[in-house]
């Protein structure tokens, strides 16, 4: 997919926002057709030091697509979603989305933790919302 002309994600930071340099030149050398896969914008993050929001917000202020949501939720081909509901969550699984919620959302982050605190995937946490009609914000990139 070429350059997202049909939407502005730079819009959202302001007219004064610039992109971070020195995160533009990394997502430039991982990156092609100006899409950033979510797991390459956590490996950006991490290599650099920054928070991932920073990476996500220099993506929106390139006008690069975040795709590959590694929760399911947005960027996959030929769906845009690709998490599936998952209704016979364990109900270990449910309490913890539950004890973790702000304001009836589960952050981002709040689900990859307790995919880790529980050993299990991203995607299961995500099938779990889906199937309790949560909604998971925000985003750790900034993508929604």
């Amino acid at each position: 997919m070429a350059a997202h002309e049909s939407k502005n994600f730079a819009e959202k930071h302001g007219p004064d926002a610039k992109p971070d340099s020195l995160i533009r030149e990394e997502i430039l050398k991982r990156t092609k057709n100006n899409e950033l896969p979510c797991a390459v914008a956590f490996e950006i993050a991490k290599s650099m030091g920054v928070l991932p929001k920073e990476v996500g917000k220099t993506a929106d202020l390139m006008n690069f697509r975040l795709v590959k949501c590694q929760m399911g939720l947005f960027g996959h081909t030929p769906e845009t979603k690709a998490v599936k509901p998952h209704p016979d969550a364990s109900s270990e699984l449910k309490a913890a989305i539950q004890n973790a919620l702000v304001n009836e959302r589960l952050p981002c982050k709040s689900a990859w933790e307790i995919a880790s605190r529980l050993d299990i995937g991203k995607m299961t946490v995500s099938g779990a919302c889906e199937a309790m009609n949560l909604k998971i914000k925000p985003c750790q990139l900034g993508a929604f």
